[in-house]
């Protein structure tokens, strides 16, 4: 692919024979990267190496599902589910090449952008999966890679793409007994494969004139991956399990007919007419400018409008612009000169200012505006107050749940001989702190790690925006939560990993310091002896120092131990940032199933709310007779629901006596 030549690695085998965790990894250590993470790492050392060439690199993420295709890196779109993301559709020029409409070209021009844009996508992925798509993956994804290349001031470019490309499992739908959703999902994934497969034996037949690759979107996106100019590798992943030996077998037969396909990769290079007309452009625009030096031929007129709005994006695109062969051409006319250094003045200045301004620590903060009607408000803080009643019935009953888990524990302490009024005060004591609210969210952590991971647990709504009772309710949500013991680990592990960085940067500039401090020393050596030379022959001074040929030697010491250490700092690095993108994934999985969990309690408060007003309005109400004779209301054979709590017991039927008493003065 660095060279100009087109590449392609696709995993093929049954459901859960490894083919997503051998192309995108695991998503728990650093070891367990994929081949797309790593390929990331491998070509940008490349390019720092190769310096003679400028090279560019951007990246796509096609996800194929039941024969739709989406893309996974638009950045204007926020995907909360799959239909949220931009459809992809196929077209075909006539030169039968395939273009992929609604396909955006993320670049990156380091690992750090291109891992984040990888995050970026199967955070997509992740938030915009289908209820069904828990276990496996229901779909397929092509990651790409394109690089293109060429050297400084040639019109020459080499263009070259690799294909990473992550298959949905088959599966028999006979064995699994899948119905539904799932059963749909089945047959497509199953369906396109079966096109692959036919589409891997035209093309291993020799005298065949026809391949099928129009029949599935997949085959017709890997056109040139299959049996075109490509360079094509494919991974077969086999279980091990007995019961799937015959999928196994299968999955061979497959590779072996993969193996009998011979693509002959041809080096994409072509001369960019574009480049040619700029650059020709560019020596007729200068010759031009120097026959008007030549002539001195000035003009004294002022700029019109439309020419220094012109003028003034020009010097706009030349300062945004990081390529370092670009050039500013406003020809040999002194008044744009000096206009366009006038305004590169202006936009310095205006920088200048605004960063003062940031860094002010004076806030300004604008009062709302008092023009907002008034039914509006009231409606706002009908939603507030009911959110509120919603968050308070879901934390009581976390909270009743707590306190049985509590009397339990205390039951079971006591029967097996331990003091049960000792455990019966923690259990108090757990409780105070578990009503304290937001007291425990705002806790001193053990380590730096845990107090970032709880201010920063919501990438969408932080915990200034969350009220009190979500963030207790988020707190206990995530103490249960089942990938706790993993995240707290990856957490660290980072705390690990940074102090190692530390310790590896301070010796990394020990040993810098004590590289300059036997350069110093050889120097002083070396004038010593021409110091001496002066009075001595010149055998004498052309004699073997000892000493100066042990300061070298401790340098070459020195220096390969810098080296040592300094690729060690900068794989240090690469699994850090791979670490916090982890744990970052993790935030949002966290997110997902937070949300996901409070909007089931909601929607249970709520079919019990509506239960109760079902049975409150179908109890009959007293007669004027009984009115008349009693003046004050019964009160309803319905039970009042207590919490268990005596506190909060205490305030519910202070507010129902309370209730009956202003029913009864308005019945006098």
């Amino acid at each position: 692919v660095l060279t100009g030549y087109n590449g392609t690695v696709f995993a093929y085998g049954q459901t859960g024979s490894g083919k997503t965790f051998t192309i995108t990894g695991g998503a728990e250590r650093y070891g367990d990267r994929g081949i797309i993470p790593r390929t990331l790492s491998y070509i940008f050392e490349q390019f720092q190496k190769d310096s003679s060439k400028v090279y560019t690199l951007h990246v796509s993420y096609l996800e194929i599902y039941n024969e739709c295709g989406y893309d996974l890196l638009d950045p204007r779109h926020e995907a909360s589910k799959l239909e949220d993301l931009p459809k992809v559709t196929i077209m075909e020029d006539p030169d039968q090449n395939i273009h992929l409409k609604n396909l955006s070209l993320q670049q990156a021009s380091n690992e750090e952008e291109a891992l984040n844009l990888l995050f970026l996508g199967d955070t997509n992925r992740m938030i915009a999966e289908t209820p069904m798509n828990q276990a496996s993956t229901r779909s397929h994804c092509i990651f790409t890679i394109h690089v293109s290349s060429k050297e400084p001031g040639s019109a020459t470019v080499r263009r070259s793409k690799l294909h990473l490309v992550d298959l949905a499992g088959s599966e028999r739908v006979a064995k699994t007994g899948v119905g539904g959703q799932l059963l749909t999902e089945a047959k497509y994934i199953n369906l396109s494969l079966h096109y692959l497969e036919q589409v891997i034996i035209a093309l291993a037949e020799k005298n065949r004139s026809h391949i099928p690759y129009r029949n599935s979107m997949m085959t017709s996106v890997l056109r040139d991956s299959l049996g075109g100019n490509c360079m094509t590798t494919m991974i077969a992943t086999l279980s091990l399990d007995k019961r799937n030996i015959d999928e196994s077998i299968s999955t061979c037969r497959f590779a072996q007919r993969v193996a009998l396909i011979k693509n002959e990769a041809i080096l994409n290079e072509e001369t960019d007419p574009q480049l040619i007309i700029v650059r020709l452009k560019k020596e007729v625009q200068g010759l031009k400018d120097e026959l008007a030096l030549v002539t001195g031929e000035q003009r004294t007129e002022e700029l019109t409008e439309a020419e220094t709005m012109r003028l003034e994006e020009q010097v706009r695109t030349f300062l945004e612009d990081r390529d370092p062969e670009s050039t500013l051409n406003i020809g040999a006319d002194m008044r744009k000169i000096q206009h366009g250094f006038a305004f590169i003045k202006t936009l310095l200045h205006g920088k200048k200012v605004d960063e003062s301004r940031a860094s002010s620590p004076v806030n300004v903060t604008e009062r709302p505006s008092s023009s907002v009607a008034r039914p509006e408000e009231i409606k706002k803080l009908r939603d507030l107050l009911q959110q509120r009643d919603n968050e308070i019935n879901i934390l009581v009953n976390m909270l009743k749940k707590e306190k049985k888990k509590t009397q339990d524990a205390v039951f079971e302490m006591t029967s097996s001989g331990f003091n049960a009024p000792t455990q019966h005060s923690d259990s108090r004591a757990q409780f105070r702190s578990l009503d304290t609210g937001p007291k425990s969210s705002a806790g001193v952590e053990d380590d730096n790690g845990s107090q970032e991971w709880r201010s920063h647990s919501f990438p969408r709504k932080t915990g200034e925006e969350m009220s009190l009772g979500r963030q207790e309710a988020f707190e206990i949500f995530k103490r249960d939560y089942p990938d706790r013991v993993t995240i707290e680990d990856n957490k660290r592990l980072l705390k690990q990993r940074f102090t190692e960085a530390k310790s590896l940067g301070e010796a990394v500039n020990k040993v810098r310091t004590r590289i300059n401090h036997l350069k110093g020393d050889v120097e002083q050596r070396r004038i010593q002896r021409a110091a001496l030379g002066v009075s001595s022959s010149s055998d004498e001074q052309n004699q073997y120092d000892p000493v100066e040929e042990e300061l070298r030697d401790q340098m070459e010491e020195e220096k390969k131990r810098y080296k040592t250490l300094f690729s060690r700092l900068k794989n240090l690095k690469t699994e850090i940032e791979h670490l916090q993108l982890l744990l970052e994934k993790a935030k949002v999985k966290l997110q997902k199933d937070f949300e996901g969990w409070w909007a089931e309690e909601e929607a249970h408060l709520q079919a019990k709310q509506e239960v109760h007003k079902a049975r409150m309005t179908t109890s009959a109400p007293p007669s004027p007779q009984v009115h008349d004779q009693s003046r004050a209301p019964p009160m309803s054979d319905t039970p009042i629901p207590l919490t268990g709590d005596s506190q909060t017991d205490a305030d519910i039927m202070a507010f129902v006596r309370a209730r009956q008493n202003l029913l009864q003065r308005k019945g006098e």
